[in-house]
């Protein structure tokens, strides 16, 4: 790679589209979410329930139908899962996670489909829709 000017310009592109992102209301309600949801002990709890249980099916999963309740150690797993999933810290959190993931599968789509249209960028999410090019961090720059 050859350092010059062009490279020292891009440089400075970059870090003023990482101040644009960890700028932007997306990335703030990201981190505000995971904070509450991090500092929530009930969520610790449920995160703990879910890991002791998953961890027990673990033990006999590969003994399948064979080993003794496998399905109701199945059932627990699940629903330790299910009541992680429907807090309402966790929930916040994953949604929060997803519009942030959004705007930045948004960043990268746009860069590569500046160079070329013929650049695929894996995005990730099976839904990511490439004709929205809305920028949701309210980034201008």
């Amino acid at each position: 790679m050859i350092i010059n000017d062009a490279f020292f310009q891009l440089e400075d592109q970059n870090q003023r589209l990482i101040q644009c992102i960890v700028t932007s209301q997306s990335y703030k309600n990201y981190l505000q979410t995971k904070q509450a949801m991090d500092a929530c002990q009930d969520v610790a709890k449920l995160k703990k329930a879910f890991q002791r249980e998953k961890e027990k099916f673990e033990q006999i999963a590969a003994y399948g139908e064979y080993a003794p309740d496998y399905r109701q150690q199945q059932r627990k797993v699940r629903l330790s899962k299910r009541a992680l999933d429907l807090n309402e810290k966790v929930a916040s959190y994953r949604l929060a996670e997803t519009d942030f993931q959004q705007l930045l599968d948004e960043i990268g789509q746009r860069l590569a489909q500046t160079i070329s249209l013929e650049i695929k960028v894996d995005a990730g999410n099976p839904f990511f829709e490439t004709e929205n090019r809305s920028c949701k961090g309210n980034c201008h720059g």
